[in-house]
């Protein structure tokens, strides 16, 4: 017993003394590293009326939300998918499909890959679309970094509003993974042809595009990303595709590669061909290279690319230092605060004062302030004065002195 004892007052000592030294009195292993928190759920269960029928389907492998498209999916950077089946008192089925990305752009960038030109826009998430199929009614849309394909069995006026309430409930995407990707600024908005716009991260995705050229010569292995766009021209329709590099200098040896037949020292406005794309016309603005190829016209075809320039934005934001300026706005603060004190005891002072002589001379008159023997006055003695000479009851003229004769 008192062994035992003994030792536990050794082990104590010991744990105390190596805490003082700021060392762990026990040799650690390893911690294990925290596991992240699940993501939260894709769907709800309920929304706008709708009821989930059974269980949702979760699956994290992009082939079991598109077996065609997997590898286009895991380029727009997919992370997990679920699909679940929503009822009404009605009868009325809904099917949805939601899947999640790494950021807002990886799903804008899928849902411009699944966005068919005959489909009309919907105000529905961030982005949105509709088709009719028959007595079905397909709708296209995405949120954040969600993208959802829901499919009414039956379409009624509040299709939409009740969507628009599931996309409040779809989770947000975090911090800046809500950005879009800023190629698509530069994108020109006249003559554009609806539903058209797509984006692509990677070569699988760019080649489901049919682009007018290829992966290769874009380099994705660069940070390289496409967005490309159909337009209208009066002699015919026109594709520009926009390839953002990370900086100019990348653009720059990039653009020998659209172009292989002409020597880098060429001007940054060409005209090649390059397989079958027929003629196309090239150039590049800071980190863009834009290319605009088709059966309209030359001139309309220049007039496209013309329309793509870049605005490097200026974004000042190294740290200020404002101390002094603050230094100084406190220290007229105080000046301007201690006036103000002074002014309000001096007027204080003063009303007392004032109002205390007042009072003294109301409640004893000539005794505390105006006494008579305290009251000194000086007299000029202005009657005193003597009269010039020759006037009635002057003085007479002082001697020694004589009237001229």
């Amino acid at each position: 017993m008192r062994l035992s004892r003994s030792a536990g007052i050794v082990m104590m000592v010991a744990f105390l003394l190596a805490m003082a030294a700021g060392t762990p009195a026990v040799a650690s292993t390893p911690a294990a590293q925290t596991p992240a928190p699940p993501p939260p759920p894709l769907l709800p269960g309920q929304f706008g009326g709708w009821q989930m029928r059974g269980s949702v389907e979760t699956n994290q492998n992009a082939a079991a939300a598109d077996p065609t498209n997997a590898a286009a999916l895991k380029e727009y950077r997919f992370t997990d998918f679920a699909a679940a089946t929503y009822v009404r008192d009605d009868g009325r089925t809904l099917k949805i499909r939601a899947a999640r990305f790494a950021d807002a752009s990886g799903a804008f960038g899928a849902y411009t890959f699944y966005l068919q030109p005959e489909m009309a826009k919907e105000q529905i998430g961030d982005q949105g679309a509709s088709l009719l199929a028959g007595e079905g009614h397909r709708v296209l849309f995405y949120r954040g970094q969600v993208l959802v394909d829901a499919v009414f069995s039956k379409p009624t006026a509040m299709s939409g509003a009740e969507l628009r309430e599931l996309a409040g409930a779809l989770p947000q995407a975090p911090g800046g993974a809500g950005a879009l990707p800023p190629v698509l600024e530069f994108l020109p908005r006249r003559g554009y042809i609806a539903n058209t716009q797509k984006y692509a991260e990677g070569p699988a995705a760019l080649a489901a595009l049919a682009p007018p050229v290829s992966a290769d010569m874009v380099d994705f292995g660069a940070s390289a990303e496409v967005t490309l766009g159909r337009y209208h021209t009066p002699s015919g329709e026109a594709l520009l595709m926009l390839i953002y590099y990370t900086n100019p200098q990348v653009a720059i040896e990039h653009l020998r590669r659209v172009d292989p037949a002409h020597p880098p020292a060429r001007a940054q406005t060409g005209v090649s061909t390059i397989g079958n794309a027929g003629s196309f016309f090239y150039k590049r603005t800071g980190p863009i290279i834009a290319i605009a190829a088709g059966p309209a016209s030359e001139r309309d075809t220049k007039s496209l690319l013309e329309a793509v320039n870049y605005e490097a934005s200026v974004t000042w934001n190294q740290a200020t230092d404002n101390r002094d300026v603050h230094d100084l706005y406190l220290l007229v603060l105080n000046v301007v605060i201690l006036c103000a004190v002074l002014g309000g005891l001096a007027i204080v002072a003063g009303v007392a004062f004032g109002g205390f002589r007042i009072l003294m001379k109301r409640w004893f008159p000539d005794r505390v302030f105006d006494r008579p023997e305290q009251m000194e006055f000086i007299s000029l003695h202005l009657a005193d004065t003597v009269a010039p000479a020759g006037s009635p009851g002057g003085g007479s003229e002082p001697e020694g002195r004589q009237k001229p004769s």
